[in-house]
């Protein structure tokens, strides 16, 4: 069944033109309201909190769909009280060709992309008939407009939060050619100044984009993440931190274990968790992180319907999926996730992001452990899932 809402980001339009004539559809009517809509109802005031900031729901629009500011004012103004302002950079740095964006049709009956699955290198069906549930690709490459720009443009953002709401500015450090591991580190804390000089109240930093190579995450390398989240803590102060991770497997002992679909991982027999203990051990034991976000996007080798590249270009054969493709994924990290806080003694939240389309999906979050839910996919398609959430 197709999809009737208007996504509020044109996927049919480039990322230049979303950025300077976005948001579409109901977010684009929500700008011509006199004031924010969709928060708590009769002046109650808020009842739950995210990292010490008073919030109407722990519900949001992760980093990604909202570029500048007059996205993430839209996403207030329908009921997102989580709004956080698309990853920014220390420097400018462009986006990938167009298309970024096609709609991904999983092989599997409940269309899930389960990780470990022989069809992410074999190769998933991606074009242009978008359906729900939505899933779509994601190849962007983390573009970012010069600190000039997005510096006033975030403060505007900060400022247009309603009762109840915060904007999160996302950032993330910038490898270059020539660059040492020391240099990346600092470009990391001018990033992190720099988002301070806005009047942010928290951050999250983006380590689960490619920053050296291909496919190749920061988060692959907790070490790393140690020593640059110890050294923009120092820079931010106490301003809370949260790192946003990638999906971080476990080792089991039976992956096959279910019997019931052989592309489908099973967790029932996990034995080893320490890849992703270890990430909790470097940053959030450590004092340096107070949140995680998890997860990101699944990457996927995408086809057409000949079997070709689905997005053209040198180094595009793969994409990150998105949507609720990767749902199960998502869910998995954040009970793994909160079983470590647990087994550890840790205080941190966690997010819970992928696959959230549905009002019960936010539920479902909830219940594995997550302290607040966000959707991109999901959110880009349906402006109301806020309000949907709400009006329960």
């Amino acid at each position: 069944m197709s999809q009737n809402f208007e996504p509020f980001y044109d996927v049919n339009r480039t990322y230049e033109d979303n950025y300077a004539q976005g948001p579409f559809g109901a977010f684009a009517q929500a700008l011509t309201q006199s004031e924010t809509s969709g928060g708590v109802a009769d002046g109650r005031s808020p009842s739950e909190s995210f990292l010490g900031f008073p919030v109407n729901l722990p519900f949001g629009i992760p980093a990604g769909p909202l570029l500048n500011e007059r996205f993430t004012t839209a996403a207030f103004r329908m009921g997102f009280d989580l709004a956080v302002y698309k990853t920014v950079r220390s420097r400018a740095w462009g986006c990938n060709a167009f298309p970024n964006v096609l709609a991904v049709h999983p092989r599997s009956a409940d269309g899930l992309l389960t990780p470990g699955s022989a069809e992410l290198d074999e190769g998933v069906l991606a074009d242009t008939r978008y359906e729900t549930p939505i899933s779509i690709s994601n190849s962007f490459g983390v573009p970012s407009r010069d600190p000039d720009i997005w510096q006033p443009d975030m403060r505007n953002a900060i400022a247009a939060a309603g009762p109840g709401q915060l904007l999160v500015p996302s950032f993330q450090g910038s490898r270059v050619e020539g660059m040492t591991t020391d240099d990346y580190i600092a470009d990391h804390v001018t990033t992190a100044r720099l988002v301070c000089e806005t009047g942010a109240g928290l951050m999250a930093m983006n380590t689960s984009c490619p920053n050296e190579g291909h496919n190749r995450l920061l988060c692959h390398d907790p070490h790393l993440v140690g020593r640059i989240t110890e050294a923009v803590k120092n820079e931010i102060g106490d301003r809370p931190l949260v790192i946003k991770l990638a999906y971080i497997p476990p080792v089991a002992s039976e992956p096959w274990a279910d019997g019931t679909d052989a592309g489908r991982y099973t967790y029932a027999r996990v034995t080893d968790d320490s890849a992703l203990e270890l990430m909790v051990r470097q940053t959030v034991a450590r004092g340096n992180v107070q949140g995680i976000a998890a997860i990101n996007t699944i990457s996927a080798r995408l086809v057409d319907a000949n079997g070709n590249q689905a997005l053209p270009g040198a180094g595009r054969e793969r994409s990150g999926v998105c949507g609720h493709a990767i749902r199960y994924a998502g869910l998995d990290m954040v009970a793994r996730l909160a079983a470590i806080r647990e087994r550890l003694g840790l205080d941190f939240a966690i997010i819970g992001v992928g696959g959230v389309v549905e009002p019960s999906d936010y539920d479902d979050y909830r219940a594995a452990g997550a302290d607040a839910v966000m959707s991109a996919t999901g959110a880009m398609w349906d402006a109301r899932l806020a309000r949907r959430i709400k009006e329960r």
